[in-house]
């Protein structure tokens, strides 16, 4: 066998993707999974995409374009964060890339050195820690607590600063996944203020950034000074149900889109120019559809919400954001003896021969993801009730959850959740 690098054996993958596949493999065998792991949309990509991208095809328009990206995508995408999100970008400010999650690995290597710390909120996207690790820098976690809306605390920003022995960078995600919380603008403006006394940069992940439920989104380069200190990282996927273009685009200031640029000529060249054509025709004439979308999405999030409350044992703090559910199961897993992603894997695979629900336990996204498990609301309504009307009759299953856990030891509850 080939000898592998220390980086690659010790890399952690998103453990959705691995839930996806034990998902898929089943429902081959014929098993009906209602899948509620993956932050996929169930709603085609949007009407002017579409039709741009296959008029790209047709046109030829298949070679190289510019690393940066194509100068009438970066314009577009300069324009409408512009006029939606409060600040100020030019063409200049905007590098493209294939969707947001690329630019965790670009912000890294653009601005950590070794030995660097890095505060994140946790439970966090579980990319964010192997990216670090290239560059050898350090996570430091601050949780984000339930009594919070699970909102990012300044005052952990605060301490990072006044403590770590090298603070450099910030990761932010709102509205977050997985938990649904959303910043204030009175968060940002408190954690930008810490940033501008600082040598700190922020890398600020903003796919969601149109499913918030309550008001608008808000983002920390609207706060003063704060486009010379961020990278803001958009994507199409959620959006524009797009996540198989492979599309989206950063925000940041000259010299660093020119600096994420080189990195981006020197890996893959430039993101394809037909979904590049496809993402600025959604900008440009899709905002409708994008708008009706997210409602359909609103309403699928308070379906979930509901179906979840009735359910003994679950406490759901309502998300302010995003797709995602994340209730608190931990007296559910204190009763049957099992962790929480042990309950979700249960819930998935043990629980029932014919049927099954695909989630995630919290621990997927860090330890202070214990006890919680995360639903994603894309499936159709019928398909969520189906899920919701199981889910008690698989809690009321305690000899399945023993053999479950006789045959998978590794999900056994060593010591109980500790229930506020």
């Amino acid at each position: 066998m080939a000898r592998l690098s220390a980086l690659v054996r010790n890399l952690t993958a998103e453990t959705a993707f691995t839930v996806l596949a034990a998902a898929r493999a089943l429902k081959a065998q014929g098993k009906d999974v209602v899948e509620l792991e993956i932050g996929d949309s169930p709603f085609p990509s949007t009407p002017h995409a579409k039709r741009a991208g296959i008029l790209a095809i047709e046109e030829n328009q298949t070679g190289y374009c510019p690393s940066l990206g194509l100068p009438e995508f970066r314009m577009a995408a300069a324009e409408v964060v512009s006029a939606e999100f409060g600040y100020q970008a030019t063409s200049e400010n905007i590098v493209v890339g294939s969707g947001a999650k690329p630019f965790e690995q670009f912000f890294a290597e653009a601005v950590l050195d070794p030995g660097d710390g890095v505060l994140i909120f946790s439970p966090h996207f579980p990319t964010y820690l192997p990216n670090l690790e290239r560059r050898a820098a350090r996570a430091v976690l601050a949780p984000l607590r339930v009594e919070r809306e699970f909102r990012p605390d300044p005052a952990d920003v605060r301490r990072f600063v006044a403590t770590d022995p090298q603070p450099r960078a910030i990761f932010l995600n709102s509205p977050h996944n997985p938990t649904g919380g959303v910043a204030t603008r009175a968060d940002l403006a408190a954690i930008a203020e810490v940033v501008r006394g600082s040598d700190l940069m922020v890398f600020s992940d903003e796919p969601y950034c149109h499913m918030v439920w309550s008001g608008r989104h808000a983002s920390i380069l609207a706060q003063p000074g704060m486009l010379e200190r961020t990278v803001a990282a958009y994507t199409f996927s959620k959006s524009y149900s797009m996540s198989g273009w492979r599309i989206g685009f950063a925000v940041a200031a000259p010299d660093v889109v020119q600096a994420i640029g080189k990195l981006i000529n020197t890996t893959a060249s430039c993101s394809p120019p037909l979904a590049q054509r496809a993402a600025c025709a959604a900008l440009i004439s899709d905002a409708e559809t994008r708008d009706v979308y997210m409602e359909r999405f609103r309403r699928k999030v308070e379906r979930l919400c509901d179906g979840l409350e009735r359910i003994d044992g679950f406490r759901v703090v309502r998300p302010a954001g995003t797709f995602y559910v994340f209730p608190d199961v931990r007296s559910v897993c204190n009763r049957l003896g099992i962790t929480s992603h042990g309950l979700a894997l249960y819930l998935l695979e043990g629980a029932d021969d014919e049927f099954g629900v695909a989630c995630l336990g919290g621990e997927c996204f860090g330890e202070a993801g214990s006890g919680f498990l995360r639903f994603s609301c894309a499936e159709p309504d019928e398909r969520i009730d189906q899920a919701i009307a199981f889910l008690p009759r698989a809690l009321d299953r305690p000899d399945r959850v023993r053999r479950y856990l006789e045959a998978n030891s590794q999900f056994v509850l060593s010591q109980p959740y500790r229930v506020n």
